[in-house]
C-alpha cells in the first residue's frame, strides 16, 4: 500500500518567517504560493495609485503602501496587495510591523497572469476583513476598474466602470482620479 504525502501547513506568522531571499510567495491556505513580477505597465499603474494616495493622504493618520507589506487575510494565508491604505499605526513603534490585518482600502492591479487568483481567491479572503470598506480591481489592459465596496455589516455594492471612472474611497473621504491611476 503506497503512503500519500501531506504537506504540513504553515501559519501566517510561520510564514513570515522564512527568508524568500529575492523571490517573492504568498501563503494560500497554508501553502505557500510564488509570485512572479509584474510587468513595466503593472508598475507603473501602481506606482502612480501609490503616490497618488500618499500626496492624497500625507499628514492624515492614514497611508498607502505598496506590495511590501503584508495582509493578513485568515489564520493561514497572507497576501501582497499591489496598493493597501493602512490607518491609525504611524508611530515609530510600527516601523518594523510586516503584518498588516485591519487594511481600509486594498487596491489589486489586474495582469493576465494574475486576474484569476485576485478575483477569484483573494476577493472573498479581503470581504471578510471588517475593516476593509473599499477592492479596487484596476485592469491595466483596458484601462477599467472595478470597486467592490461596503454597503453594511454584510453588504457589498459591486460596480464595473467600463469608462473613466473616480474611484469614490469613502472611508479616507477622498476620491481618486482615473486619469492619476493609468498617467504615463
Amino acid at each position: 500500500m503506497a503512503t500519500q504525502y501531506a504537506p504540513r501547513l504553515l501559519t501566517a506568522e510561520e510564514f513570515l518567517r522564512i527568508d524568500f531571499g529575492d523571490q517573492k510567495a504568498e501563503l494560500d491556505q497554508g501553502v505557500i504560493s510564488m509570485m512572479a513580477g509584474g510587468s513595466r505597465r503593472h508598475a507603473r499603474v501602481s506606482g502612480n495609485i501609490l503616490r497618488a494616495l500618499g500626496n492624497m493622504l500625507e499628514g492624515g493618520p492614514c497611508a498607502p503602501y505598496g506590495s511590501d507589506m503584508a495582509i493578513k487575510t485568515r489564520a493561514d494565508s497572507v497576501r501582497f496587495p499591489d496598493v493597501s491604505v493602512l490607518c491609525g499605526k504611524e508611530g515609530a513603534e510600527h516601523d518594523d510591523d510586516r503584518l498588516e490585518e485591519l487594511p481600509v482600502a486594498i487596491f489589486e492591479v489586474l495582469s493576465a497572469s494574475t486576474s484569476r487568483t485576485d478575483l477569484k481567491k483573494k476577493l472573498p479572503e479581503y470581504k471578510a476583513l471588517g475593516s476593509l470598506d473599499t477592492i479596487i480591481f484596476v485592469d491595466i489592459a483596458t484601462e477599467r476598474v472595478r470597486i467592490v465596496q461596503r454597503i453594511g455589516p454584510k453588504g457589498w455594492a459591486d460596480e464595473e466602470h467600463d469608462v473613466p471612472f473616480d474611484i469614490p474611497l469613502p472611508a479616507l473621504g477622498l476620491s481618486l482620479p482615473h486619469a492619476e491611476i493609468f498617467a504615463r
